[in-house]
């Protein structure tokens, strides 16, 4: 399991500060998903935004379990080889990548969450019965 990808990386201060744009500029959907991944709500674990990996941005990262979670939007009709590549450059360090379009975030966050939480268990079986699997209250 990747561990620390992102300690200790050579970061140019333009993508550093591109990565900050993109962090108060996130869209309908990210921000839809931000809010279940912030502050360790999803199974007690740290997910980061915005995050610098092997000079790619990846939408969200959480290094404990190793895995990235991209929303894409329109743009990346017009740009599939070009996340295909990145999608291997980042594989090849032993992370997962999980993609949603902005229309699953927004039409089906549940199923969305799901799918996070299963891939999750998958790469870490010791979180699958984790106390912090019970879903947020309010929340269906």
């Amino acid at each position: 399991m990747p561990r620390y990808v992102v300690r200790g990386q050579r970061i140019s201060p333009e993508k550093m500060e591109l990565a900050k744009q993109l962090r108060r500029s996130m869209t309908p959907a990210e921000r839809e998903l931000w809010q279940e991944l912030r502050a360790n709500r999803m199974r007690g674990l740290q997910f980061r935004r915005q995050q610098v990996i092997a000079g790619y941005i990846a939408d969200f990262y959480c290094d404990a379990v190793g895995m990235i979670i991209e929303v894409d939007g329109l743009i990346h009709e017009a740009q599939q080889d070009w996340d295909v590549e990145r999608q291997q450059a980042i594989e090849q360090l032993g992370i997962t990548v999980l993609r949603f379009t902005n229309d699953e975030v927004l039409g089906n966050l549940a199923n969305v969450l799901e799918r996070i939480g299963v891939t999750i268990d998958t790469l870490s079986p010791s979180l699958a019965f984790s106390p912090w699997k019970r879903e947020r209250p309010g929340r269906e």
